[in-house]
């Protein structure tokens, strides 16, 4: 299992842990939630500079899906932290996350394809009883046929899902969870069954249609 480790905004570059001293005690306690958060062995996280213009506390962390030593997905995921609260998030806090995945190609013709994924994203966070608010973002779908001396490598189609809501619940490890099953799933992967899991780590997706199963490793 992954444990969680980040950067916070103010206060230097310290990987893992709670951030500096001087952030309000609400952040470090989120962090620490962060930090305490056991996740599907196939995810790997690792620590992330966290942007330092979007709040004034923020921490990062980016994610990688792996089976076999094959890069299935990956993703970054930054939970923000502003005192006095954003009227747009409304809130204090704010969770936002990239996913992104490549597909095999015919799915691309798929003419629900964005709203099946978005849906992953919504399906995901009740599954594990993740309360949010204002919910926003993107899916992206990107098809790629090489030519000239890169005419053998395969077409390729990559889906990106960005998205932002407030958390609404305090209960952070929850949406850490959450996204991290929305990163397996863009990966191909079927949800955990709960029978295999302990009481202490994350509930399983319930009735999220997983892709495909595919093994192809992402491009680079």
């Amino acid at each position: 299992m992954a444990a969680v480790g980040g950067h916070p905004a103010q206060g230097g570059a310290a990987g893992g842990g709670t951030g500096p001293e001087g952030a309000p005690s609400e952040f470090r306690a989120a962090v620490a939630a962060l930090d305490g958060s056991r996740l599907r062995p196939e995810v790997q996280l690792s620590p992330a500079p966290a942007p330092r213009r979007l709040a004034p506390y923020a921490f990062a962390v980016t994610a990688s899906v792996e089976v076999d030593g094959e890069e299935l997905a990956d993703g970054r995921l930054v939970l923000l932290y502003d005192p006095a609260g954003q009227e747009a998030w409304n809130g204090e806090f704010r969770v936002v996350t990239m996913t992104r995945a490549e597909l095999e190609p015919e799915m691309a013709g798929d003419p629900m394809l964005s709203e099946v994924g978005w849906a992953w994203l919504m399906d995901a966070l009740q599954a594990h009883g993740a309360g949010h608010a204002e919910p926003s973002g993107t899916v992206s779908l990107c098809s790629s046929q090489y030519f000239g001396g890169l005419a053998e490598r395969p077409a390729s189609t990559e889906i990106e899902i960005r998205a932002s809501w407030t958390p609404a619940d305090g209960r952070f490890e929850r949406h850490l969870a959450a996204w991290a099953d929305l990163l397996c799933i863009s990966a191909g992967l079927p949800p955990a069954a709960p029978a295999a899991q302990a009481p202490s780590e994350v509930t399983s997706l319930g009735g999220v249609v997983p892709m495909p199963a595919r093994r192809r490793p992402r491009s680079h």
